[in-house]
Formats: structure tokens, C-alpha cells, sequence
């Protein structure tokens, strides 16, 4: 657990200028097992880099984009392995939207991955920087979040996450729980920590001042207070998005000026979307959001090309490097990708629904590359004939807007009843119809006069 700093939290927090006697020690302790274990001659404890550590190291960099500090990484996972303590890694999220796509479970999956490795995952829900509104990436400040909001997006993000990390190894943590008790004085003493040109030597921070872009105060302490987070957990790795890396290098120099071990940072490239191009996203619209249908997230990951689908084997599969390079083996000796983009679309669909939905996600699907209409299409009622395509296109959902429904159309890719339509100002007359809009969306509609 968190420590309870000893009388008034605002008075004795760690940045309250007078430590504890408890609290120094709880925050430059190392474990107890170090001190019978041989020493390099500066007072570090040496562990076996034994082929199982060599293992588990090669598990943390699958798919990484950057691991800093690698040595630093190595003796914590000798040290690991030697003593029994688990490693404490470390995840900050702030509830910024209610749903996950696969984009977000790639940091998700790596966590899982040191999970089965015997370490403890820190799910932490950044409810306090939520409020300050992160800066990472953007040319403009970005509007806080309310408590109301917060409290909302917070109970889905952990939910949907719950689906790919164990529970039983998962400590969830609200960074409001210290950063609410550090008061004015704590604030202003943290901040003393870090310099102004330190924060400048962000990239997004930089361009905003040279391009004469507002930069406000508050959007310095969000750095800070995440990089005090890693302090108040005492973590000894933290992950995140290449966009993070500053936020997180942040922390790890908070912690030496603590006397902490510095946590290792580890930061997780960007997962390309639907069209191969983009990082996926919602705006973007080449996503695969994990609360999707089965049929609906088989499909789409069944679009992807054949080349994408082994980035998407390495970030998002729980399948061995092995595994994954006998498969490709298995492809460059003549056998058909789609059969290995099957296993892929199944083994994904398996993790968020179900074996049975993967099943009849891949009979569906298969059923509709032969022309047949699944057995189970959303239906709708209508009123108003004669009711025009885009209209009809868009009230059954169908499409998510006019223009979506019009480029449908001019690329191809809307069926009435198996016939292809051509004319974008068709005007359907009462009855009931099957429209299809590409290979994955169908609906029974009825409209009435």
C-alpha cells in the first residue's frame, strides 16, 4: 500500500521540507534480501544475469520502440528473479474518453506480458492530472476534465482493460490519493525541482513558444505531478506512447532526487490504423474499438494488409516470437496469409468476446465473401417514403454521416437487395430492403409511407 504519511498529510508529504524518520526510509529503502548479496564494490548488489533473465529481457523489448536504461533494466530483472520481489511497473492513464481501441492495448499487452512474468502491474488513473490537462502532442492547451467526466471514463477504462490485464496482479491507483494532500507549499517545492529550461527542451513546448502559441503554468506542473507519481509509487519501470517519453524521463529524474532507485522507461510505438498509413484512431476512423461487435472487429481485422498483419501479430498477439516466425516461415514457403490473418482476427476476437464468437465471426464472415447474408442483421422501420439513399444510409446506421454515405457510393460499395447502387439521389419507395455497405455492414430496412 501507499504510505500514510505520519500527522497532517499537507504538513508531512514528502515535498513538506521536513521528512520523517519513516518516510526516508520507506523512500531509500532497498530490499531486504540485498544486504547477503555480494557487492560491486560501490555498495550495489550484484545479481546472476542468468539465461532466464536474458528471457525475460528479451520479453520486455518485444515490439518496444526504446528502452532507457537497458543496463538498468538488466539488474532489475537479475535482482527479480534472484530475490522473489517482484518489479512494480507502472502505467498512467488519464480517463480522457470512455472506450478503448487496439491502439491503446498495445501498452495493455506488454503489461500482461511482465504480468506472466511474476511482476506487479500499477494501473493508475491519473483522476488529478486529468484536471490539468496533459500538453504531450498538442500545438494548444487542452481543456481539464471534470470530476463528473472523470469519474465515468475512469470505471470504463478499467473495465475494458481488465479484459487484457490479471486482475490479481493489478493495483489500481488514484493519483489523487498524494497529489491532493501536497497543498500550495508542496506544489511550489515540487516545482523548485525542474527548470523552466529543462521544460522548454520539449519538442511541443518549443514550438508553441517560438511560434508565439499561449503556453500556460499549469500545463508545466503536468510533467511534474505525473513524474511525482513514479516517486508516490516507488515504481521501478514505467510504460507509454513514444509521445510520452518526456513525461516519463521527467519521473525518473524526480525519483533521484529522492534517493530512489530511477525507474527504466519503456515506451510502445504507435499501432498504424485500418489504412496502413495513420496511428489509429477514433477522429481518424480507422480504428477497432475493443467493445465492437465480434463480427464487426473480425471483418476489420481481416482488412488489414498482409503486411500489417505480422506489426499487428508482434504488438497485439499473445503468441510466441517463435510462434510468430514459423508462421511467416510458413507464408514465404506458399501457404495463403489469409489463413495465418484468421488466426490473428480470431485469437483477438477470443480475447475480447469469446471462442464461440470467434467461431461464428469467422463463419459469418466467410458466408459473406460467398454473397450470403448473415443469419442475425440489425433491422429498422423507417417513416416518410419515399425516403432518399443518404438519408436511409445514415438513419440505419449504416453510415456515420451524408458525406460518408456519398463517397459509399462513389466507391462501389453499397448493394439494395445485391444490386450495386450508382445513383446517389435514389429515392426508395415503401417496402423493405437488405442494404449492404462494404463486405461487413448489412441491415433489414422497412420504410413506410
Amino acid at each position: 500500500m501507499f504510505p500514510v504519511w505520519p500527522g497532517d498529510p499537507k504538513k508531512n508529504s514528502p515535498l513538506a521540507g521536513e521528512y520523517s524518520k519513516a518516510t526516508i526510509a520507506y523512500m531509500t529503502s532497498s530490499s531486504p534480501e540485498s544486504t547477503s548479496i555480494p557487492s560491486n564494490g560501490t555498495g550495489t548488489p550484484v545479481y546472476p544475469v542468468t539465461a532466464e533473465v536474458e528471457r525475460d529481457l528479451a520479453v520486455v523489448k518485444r515490439g518496444c520502440d526504446e528502452l532507457l536504461v537497458e543496463a538498468d533494466m538488466l539488474r532489475k530483472l537479475a535482482r527479480s528473479r534472484a530475490t522473489g520481489v517482484p518489479l512494480r511497473i507502472k502505467l498512467g492513464l488519464d480517463p480522457t474518453a470512455p472506450d478503448i481501441h487496439l491502439g491503446h492495448t498495445v501498452v495493455l499487452n506488454k503489461l500482461r506480458q511482465l504480468q506472466d512474468l511474476g511482476h506487479t502491474v500499477i494501473f493508475l488513473i491519473g483522476d488529478f492530472t486529468s484536471m490539468i490537462g496533459d500538453p504531450s502532442g498538442r500545438n494548444a492547451t487542452r481543456p481539464p476534465l471534470t470530476a463528473e467526466q472523470i469519474a465515468v471514463n475512469a470505471k470504463t477504462y478499467y473495465a475494458q482493460a481488465s479484459l487484457v490485464l490479471d486482475p490479481a496482479r493489478t493495483e489500481v491507483r488514484y493519483n489523487s490519493e498524494w497529489c491532493d494532500p501536497l497543498g500550495a507549499r508542496g506544489m511550489i517545492q515540487l516545482a523548485s525541482r525542474y527548470t523552466v529550461a529543462r521544460m522548454l527542451e520539449r519538442d511541443d513546448f518549443t514550438k508553441r513558444y517560438r511560434g508565439g502559441v499561449p503556453i500556460s503554468v499549469h500545463e508545466f506542473l503536468y510533467p511534474l505531478m505525473q513524474g511525482y507519481d513514479s516517486v508516490a509509487l516507488k515504481s521501478d519501470v514505467e510504460l507509454g506512447g513514444t509521445d510520452q517519453k518526456f513525461n516519463l524521463l521527467v519521473g525518473r529524474e524526480l525519483q533521484k532526487e529522492y534517493g530512489q532507485e530511477p525507474q527504466c522507461v519503456l515506451t510502445m510505438p504507435l499501432l498504424v490504423g485500418l489504412d496502413g498509413v495513420e496511428k489509429m484512431s477514433k477522429s481518424k476512423h480507422n480504428y477497432i474499438g475493443i467493445s465492437e461487435a465480434p463480427g464487426d472487429m473480425f471483418g476489420k481485422l481481416m482488412s488489414i494488409s498482409d503486411d500489417l498483419m505480422w506489426r499487428y501479430f508482434e504488438l497485439l498477439s499473445f503468441r510466441s516470437l517463435e510462434d510468430i516466425a514459423g508462421l511467416r516461415a510458413e507464408t514465404e514457403a506458399g501457404r495463403n496469409p489469409r489463413d495465418i490473418k484468421v488466426m490473428l482476427a480470431q485469437e483477438i476476437v477470443t480475447r475480447f468476446h469469446s471462442a464461440q464468437a470467434a467461431d461464428q465471426a469467422l463463419a459469418d464472415f466467410d458466408a459473406r465473401s460467398k454473397g450470403a447474408i448473415p443469419d442475425d442483421i440489425p433491422e429498422h422501420t423507417l417513416p416518410g417514403a419515399p425516403l432518399g439513399i443518404l438519408a436511409v444510409l445514415r438513419s440505419a446506421g449504416l453510415c456515420a454521416s451524408g458525406a460518408e454515405a456519398q463517397r459509399n457510393i462513389e466507391q462501389g460499395g453499397v448493394r439494395i437487395d445485391g444490386a450495386k447502387v450508382e445513383d446517389k439521389s435514389l429515392k426508395l419507395d415503401a417496402g423493405t430492403y437488405v442494404i449492404q455497405v462494404g463486405k461487413r455492414k448489412f441491415a433489414r430496412v422497412t420504410i413506410a409511407a
